[in-house]
Protein backbone atom coordinates (compact mmCIF):
# COMPACT_ATOMS: atom_id res chain seq x y z
CA UNK A 1 0.00 0.00 0.00
CA UNK A 2 1.50 3.36 -1.03
CA UNK A 3 0.96 6.69 0.62
CA UNK A 4 1.49 10.28 -0.45
CA UNK A 5 4.90 10.22 1.20
CA UNK A 6 6.15 6.96 -0.20
CA UNK A 7 5.73 3.28 -0.30
CA UNK A 8 4.94 1.41 2.88
CA UNK A 9 5.61 -2.08 1.62
CA UNK A 10 9.07 -3.08 2.73
CA UNK A 11 10.89 -6.31 3.08
CA UNK A 12 13.22 -6.77 6.03
CA UNK A 13 14.86 -3.59 7.32
CA UNK A 14 17.81 -2.68 5.15
CA UNK A 15 21.20 -3.03 6.83
CA UNK A 16 22.22 0.12 4.94
CA UNK A 17 19.50 2.11 6.69
CA UNK A 18 20.55 0.79 10.10
CA UNK A 19 24.15 1.81 9.35
CA UNK A 20 23.02 5.23 8.11
CA UNK A 21 21.06 5.80 11.31
CA UNK A 22 24.12 4.86 13.36
CA UNK A 23 26.31 7.25 11.34
CA UNK A 24 23.74 9.99 11.84
CA UNK A 25 23.88 9.43 15.60
CA UNK A 26 27.68 9.71 15.67
CA UNK A 27 27.63 12.80 13.45
CA UNK A 28 24.97 14.53 15.56
CA UNK A 29 26.85 13.85 18.80
CA UNK A 30 30.18 15.06 17.38
CA UNK A 31 28.52 18.12 15.83
CA UNK A 32 26.86 19.05 19.11
CA UNK A 33 30.14 18.82 21.02
CA UNK A 34 31.88 20.99 18.42
CA UNK A 35 29.07 23.56 18.56
CA UNK A 36 29.22 23.69 22.35
CA UNK A 37 32.99 24.10 22.25
CA UNK A 38 32.69 26.93 19.72
CA UNK A 39 30.34 28.85 22.03
CA UNK A 40 27.40 31.04 21.14
CA UNK A 41 29.28 33.58 19.05
CA UNK A 42 28.96 33.35 15.29
CA UNK A 43 32.62 32.71 14.60
CA UNK A 44 33.76 31.35 11.25
CA UNK A 45 33.87 27.86 12.82
CA UNK A 46 30.35 28.15 14.22
CA UNK A 47 29.05 29.39 10.86
CA UNK A 48 30.65 26.42 9.14
CA UNK A 49 29.13 24.02 11.66
CA UNK A 50 25.70 25.61 11.19
CA UNK A 51 25.97 25.13 7.43
CA UNK A 52 27.35 21.58 7.66
CA UNK A 53 24.50 20.15 9.75
CA UNK A 54 21.70 20.65 7.17
CA UNK A 55 24.16 19.89 4.35
CA UNK A 56 24.92 16.54 6.02
CA UNK A 57 21.18 15.97 6.24
CA UNK A 58 20.98 16.37 2.45
CA UNK A 59 23.73 13.78 1.98
CA UNK A 60 22.09 11.38 4.42
CA UNK A 61 18.77 11.71 2.60
CA UNK A 62 20.51 10.96 -0.71
CA UNK A 63 22.05 7.79 0.75
CA UNK A 64 18.70 6.87 2.30
CA UNK A 65 16.88 7.38 -1.02
CA UNK A 66 19.41 5.22 -2.86
CA UNK A 67 19.05 2.40 -0.36
CA UNK A 68 15.26 2.74 -0.49
CA UNK A 69 15.27 2.24 -4.26
CA UNK A 70 15.01 -1.52 -3.76
CA UNK A 71 11.70 -1.11 -1.96
CA UNK A 72 10.45 1.84 -3.96
CA UNK A 73 11.32 5.52 -3.74
CA UNK A 74 10.22 7.48 -0.71
CA UNK A 75 9.04 10.87 -1.94
CA UNK A 76 9.46 12.42 1.49
CA UNK A 77 13.22 11.90 1.24
CA UNK A 78 13.33 14.03 -1.90
CA UNK A 79 11.31 16.72 -0.15
CA UNK A 80 13.72 16.50 2.78
CA UNK A 81 16.70 16.96 0.45
CA UNK A 82 15.22 20.17 -0.92
CA UNK A 83 14.24 21.51 2.51
CA UNK A 84 17.64 20.75 4.00
CA UNK A 85 19.49 22.29 1.04
CA UNK A 86 17.41 25.44 1.46
CA UNK A 87 18.13 25.39 5.19
CA UNK A 88 21.90 25.14 4.60
CA UNK A 89 21.79 28.17 2.31
CA UNK A 90 19.37 30.00 4.61
CA UNK A 91 21.55 29.42 7.68
CA UNK A 92 24.64 30.60 5.79
CA UNK A 93 22.84 33.81 4.82
CA UNK A 94 21.26 34.30 8.25
CA UNK A 95 24.59 33.85 10.02
CA UNK A 96 25.64 37.22 8.60
CA UNK A 97 22.72 38.84 10.46
CA UNK A 98 23.09 37.24 13.88
CA UNK A 99 22.13 34.41 16.17
CA UNK A 100 18.43 35.35 16.25
CA UNK A 101 18.10 35.04 12.48
CA UNK A 102 19.99 31.73 12.51
CA UNK A 103 17.57 30.41 15.13
CA UNK A 104 14.58 31.52 13.03
CA UNK A 105 15.86 29.74 9.93
CA UNK A 106 16.79 26.67 11.97
CA UNK A 107 13.36 26.74 13.61
CA UNK A 108 11.58 26.84 10.25
CA UNK A 109 13.75 23.97 9.03
CA UNK A 110 13.08 21.95 12.20
CA UNK A 111 9.32 22.37 11.84
CA UNK A 112 9.11 21.45 8.14
CA UNK A 113 11.71 18.67 8.19
CA UNK A 114 10.16 17.30 11.38
CA UNK A 115 6.82 16.99 9.63
CA UNK A 116 8.49 15.23 6.70
CA UNK A 117 10.39 12.88 9.06
CA UNK A 118 7.16 12.04 10.85
CA UNK A 119 5.41 11.23 7.55
CA UNK A 120 8.33 9.14 6.26
CA UNK A 121 8.44 7.24 9.57
CA UNK A 122 4.72 6.52 9.35
CA UNK A 123 5.13 5.34 5.74
CA UNK A 124 7.96 3.01 6.83
CA UNK A 125 6.20 1.52 9.86
CA UNK A 126 6.24 -1.93 8.31
CA UNK A 127 10.07 -1.89 8.27
CA UNK A 128 10.16 -1.85 12.04
CA UNK A 129 12.18 0.52 14.18
CA UNK A 130 10.35 3.61 12.96
CA UNK A 131 8.62 4.73 16.16
CA UNK A 132 11.71 6.67 17.26
CA UNK A 133 11.69 8.43 13.87
CA UNK A 134 8.00 9.27 14.23
CA UNK A 135 8.55 10.65 17.73
CA UNK A 136 11.65 12.53 16.59
CA UNK A 137 9.69 14.18 13.79
CA UNK A 138 7.02 15.35 16.21
CA UNK A 139 9.58 16.62 18.70
CA UNK A 140 11.41 18.42 15.89
CA UNK A 141 8.25 20.39 15.14
CA UNK A 142 8.00 21.43 18.80
CA UNK A 143 11.72 22.23 18.98
CA UNK A 144 11.43 24.40 15.87
CA UNK A 145 8.73 26.44 17.55
CA UNK A 146 10.95 26.83 20.63
CA UNK A 147 13.78 28.17 18.44
CA UNK A 148 11.46 30.99 17.36
CA UNK A 149 10.83 31.81 21.04
CA UNK A 150 14.56 31.69 21.79
CA UNK A 151 15.25 34.01 18.84
CA UNK A 152 12.92 36.59 20.39
CA UNK A 153 14.95 36.75 23.62
CA UNK A 154 17.33 39.61 24.33
CA UNK A 155 20.47 37.50 24.05
CA UNK A 156 19.66 34.29 22.14
CA UNK A 157 22.19 31.44 22.29
CA UNK A 158 23.10 28.73 19.81
CA UNK A 159 23.49 26.10 22.55
CA UNK A 160 19.87 24.95 22.15
CA UNK A 161 20.84 23.65 18.71
CA UNK A 162 23.36 21.29 20.30
CA UNK A 163 20.63 19.74 22.45
CA UNK A 164 18.40 19.42 19.39
CA UNK A 165 21.17 17.59 17.49
CA UNK A 166 21.91 15.23 20.39
CA UNK A 167 18.26 14.36 20.89
CA UNK A 168 17.81 13.74 17.16
CA UNK A 169 20.94 11.58 17.18
CA UNK A 170 19.60 9.54 20.09
CA UNK A 171 16.42 8.87 18.14
CA UNK A 172 18.50 7.69 15.15
CA UNK A 173 20.45 5.38 17.47
CA UNK A 174 17.24 4.03 19.00
CA UNK A 175 15.79 3.40 15.55
CA UNK A 176 18.96 1.62 14.43
CA UNK A 177 18.86 -0.62 17.51
CA UNK A 178 15.14 -1.36 17.08
CA UNK A 179 15.66 -2.20 13.40
CA UNK A 180 18.50 -4.58 14.36
CA UNK A 181 16.19 -6.32 16.81
CA UNK A 182 13.38 -6.61 14.31
CA UNK A 183 15.64 -7.91 11.53
CA UNK A 184 14.92 -11.50 10.59
CA UNK A 185 17.44 -13.97 12.01
CA UNK A 186 19.11 -16.36 9.60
Amino acid sequence: MASAVGTTEHAAPAPALRRLYLIRFVFAAAWAVLLLVSGSDLTAGAKLLLFVYPAFDVGAAVVDARSASTTGPVKGLYVNMAISALAAVGVAIASASGVADVLRVWGAWAVVSGLVQLLVGVARRSMGGQWPMILSGGISVLAGASFFRTAAQDDPKLTALAGYAVLGGIFFLASSIRMSRSAPRS
